[in-house]
């Protein structure tokens, strides 16, 4: 391939394929480098979040969440159901055409866009050149005028549970041949909580083992106090403050020895998935001699994902910050535009954050703990889904909107959302603070009735002491 590109993007997940087709756009030679790929030769273009992580777990939580409506909650609703069955390898084979479907979708994306791509392990061997390690094991150079690292991340192992068997990822979790009788879980975070729930309403009997003593540290106090009543309720038996020593494979199952209140616990599961969270793929990415910091396996970037070497560029799971697919994608079209010599930002106080349980988790802005400790005077709004009509009739009242705002100015700081379509209310509370609204201007803001939605209007309401559905603080 004897050209120069404008750009080379090294990966093609949600921070790679999107820049790369914001790149082209913007009239850049542009190519894209992955290295995954099918067992016939083409690129599975999407990274993780498309192929393993986000696109194929949120089709199981779905239809998992379909099989325990209508195996546990559908007679309530006065629909009987007789001999219902489980096809697991139907689940899984809708799981596997969604996911061919998107991939195929970011082919044609490419071709619509003149985005060339290339199979292959990319790595940054100079300023202005990337060594491509195809697949037979042949090597070629591409120049480049700008290189853009994407390259994404991958689980983590730890020392006490090493992945067999039995002991399995994230992406071994979502292709499992059979219900797993006894599951056991290591890390209540989002992956963790995420896929346990999906083999909990299949049938499993599901243990989640998590180090930390608080539930979801990063959510707010009401969130993470609240949902983890819930989740208990639900048939989850979570135990906080407690590390995994050791693990032993056996024929047909795994022990797990665990250390909780300075007592040694054992449990014998079927599988065992460690979702313990994920480590950038930054390994002999690029070559030491640029001279290009790496902290804690993350490149070094400034606020414009820009790396000391001032052509080359990392976004997404491979630099600071949550390892979120919408956060990649926002840093990719950054990167591309700012290439372009446009002056894009993200604004990296508003990135939104999703648990896709049921019910869903959402946050964005600060929580109560964060304004405390920066010493910023606040209200609170909170309405209960268990006030909202459309809710109760969708049999989805668990949870709540709580809004924080700005004691004097009213300017929305924080929203979180425990309860029914939680992700969608928080885009729109994103929507409203990119914009600087306070809570009263929420307040005045015409909601349609009956939605789900109407409880981020009744929470604003609340900050000032003027909801209409439940009764206000006394003054």
């Amino acid at each position: 391939m004897e050209k120069m590109f404008d750009v080379v993007v090294v990966g093609s997940g949600p921070a790679g394929y999107v820049s790369a087709i914001r790149c082209s756009q913007l009239g850049l030679k542009t190519l894209c480098i992955e290295e995954s790929h099918s067992d016939s030769g083409k690129p599975n273009f999407g990274g993780t979040c498309l192929n393993v992580g986000c696109i194929p777990s949120k089709a199981l939580l779905d239809s998992s969440h379909r099989y325990y409506e209508a195996n546990k909650k559908l007679s309530e609703h006065g629909i009987q159901i007789e001999s219902l069955k489980l096809d697991l390898k139907s689940m899984m084979k809708r799981k596997d055409d969604i996911v061919g479907k998107l991939t195929g979708g970011i082919s044609g994306l490419f071709s619509a866009n003149k985005v060339e791509s290339m199979i292959g392990r990319g790595k940054v061997i100079d300023t202005n050149t990337v060594e491509v390690t195809k697949p037979d094991g042949s090597t070629e150079t591409i120049d480049a005028k700008n290189i853009i690292v994407a390259t994404g991340s991958k689980p983590i192992e730890i020392p006490s549970a090493k992945f067999s068997k039995h002991i399995v990822d994230s992406t071994g979790a979502l292709c499992l041949n059979s219900v797993p009788k006894k599951l056991g879980v290591v890390g209540a975070g989002i992956i963790g909580l995420e896929l346990g729930s999906v083999w909990s309403r299949l049938g499993s009997e599901v243990t989640v083992i998590e180090a930390l003593d608080e539930f979801l540290p990063m959510t707010d106090h009401d969130i993470s106090k609240e949902t983890l009543k819930e989740f208990k309720k639900q048939g989850l038996d979570i135990k906080l403050g407690s590390k995994v020593t050791s693990t032993k494979e056996l024929k047909n199952s795994v022990k797990v020895k665990f250390e909780s209140n300075d007592q040694e616990n054992e449990m014998e599961f079927d599988k065992l998935i460690v979702a313990v969270g994920r480590a950038p793929n930054s390994s002999n990415v690029i070559s030491d001699e640029l001279n290009i910091e790496i902290e804690d396996g993350f490149i070094k970037v400034n606020d414009f994902c820009q790396t000391s070497v001032n052509n080359i560029w990392a976004i997404g799971d491979v630099v600071r910050g949550p390892m979120l697919a919408h956060k990649g994608s926002e840093e990719g079209i950054m990167v591309a535009e700012r290439i372009a010599e446009k002056h894009t930002e993200v604004n990296y106080d508003l990135v939104p954050s999703v648990i896709y349980t049921h019910p869903e988790i959402a946050w964005v802005g600060q929580n109560e703990k964060e304004l405390k400790d920066s010493n910023i005077d606040y209200k609170v709004g909170k309405f209960p889904f268990a006030a909202s009509g459309r809710a109760l009739a969708v049999d989805q009242s668990v949870g709540f909107v709580k809004v924080l705002s700005h004691a004097k100015t009213d300017t929305i700081l924080g929203v979180h959302v425990f309860g029914p379509a939680a992700a969608e209310i928080v885009q729109q509370a994103l929507i409203s603070m990119e914009f600087g609204s306070s809570s009263e201007d929420i307040a005045l803001t015409m909601f349609s009735h009956p939605t789900v939605s109407e409880a981020f209007h009744e929470a604003a309401l609340s900050a000032n002491n003027l909801a209409i559905h439940i009764g206000n603080k006394k003054k």
